[in-house]
């Protein structure tokens, strides 16, 4: 069986605060998502920056509800990156901090650009915010066990080398656009019957809950993300901005 002759699809993260997951933001990148539907898909952030995380200004703003949704988007963002049939690579083109990270992580590659001022890491846990389960998941098969202790702990936010040593990022290049679409190019030519197949397989259940786990998030975390303490911790984070 050949390849499709589907033409790759360009996902960009694109809004303020360096491309910030706002609701609207992870709307319409999920749109352009599964649009895009069986091309390869090359994801990257408009201007220069990959994202600079979950939008803080708006979850500040969201009561238990809207957080809910709000979470319920990114999971579905998640999900449609790790599960697109086609290959998918990230150019990551600037700071992939948080959310912006997560969303690198989703893609069957990673290639970021060689800045030593750029910086590529989860500091969820030093903000306080506590990974919803599915996107722990995520990181979970992403990241190898002998660095998960030190990304997710350690919650640092790492110049691209060692994002790579880390295993965040899979390739760092003087070039990262070009080194992006040959990298698409070249998995773009497997049959793509058998990639879908084989990442169904490889991926299959890995962002699944348990029942134990959609109980924390539905009795624990969701009141935790939108309690007063986190909008303290949040609105100190955007005091020193």
């Amino acid at each position: 069986m050949s390849p499709t002759s589907d033409r790759p699809v360009r996902v960009v993260l694109e809004g303020p605060g360096k491309n910030a997951l706002s609701t609207a933001v992870m709307a319409k990148a999920l749109a352009d998502v599964r649009a895009a539907g069986s091309a390869p898909i090359l994801l990257t952030g408009a201007g220069d920056a990959f994202s600079a995380g979950l939008n803080l200004k708006e979850l500040q703003t969201l009561d238990p509800a809207g957080m809910a949704r709000f979470l319920g988007l990114l999971d579905e963002l998640v999900a449609a990156l790790f599960h697109h049939p086609a290959p998918t690579v990230a150019l990551v083109n600037g700071h992939a901090i948080a959310g912006g990270c997560v969303m690198a992580l989703t893609c069957d590659l990673r290639v970021a650009k060689d800045d030593g001022g750029l910086r590529i890491g989860l500091n969820e846990t030093a903000l306080g915010l506590e990974f919803p389960p599915a996107v722990l998941r995520l990181v979970k098969a992403r990241v190898s066990p002998h660095a998960i202790d030190r990304v997710i702990l350690e919650a640092g936010l790492y110049p691209p080398a060692e994002a790579a040593r880390l295993g965040l990022v899979d390739e760092v290049s003087g070039d990262p656009e070009g080194a992006s679409a040959a990298h698409l190019e070249t998995l773009g030519r497997h049959p793509r019957a058998t990639y879908a197949s084989a990442k169904r397989a490889l991926r299959a259940g890995l962002l699944d809950l348990s029942p134990a786990e959609e109980k924390h998030y539905r009795e624990e975390l969701l009141p935790l993300w939108s309690s007063d303490d986190v909008k303290q911790r949040i609105a100190a984070v955007l005091g020193k901005r």
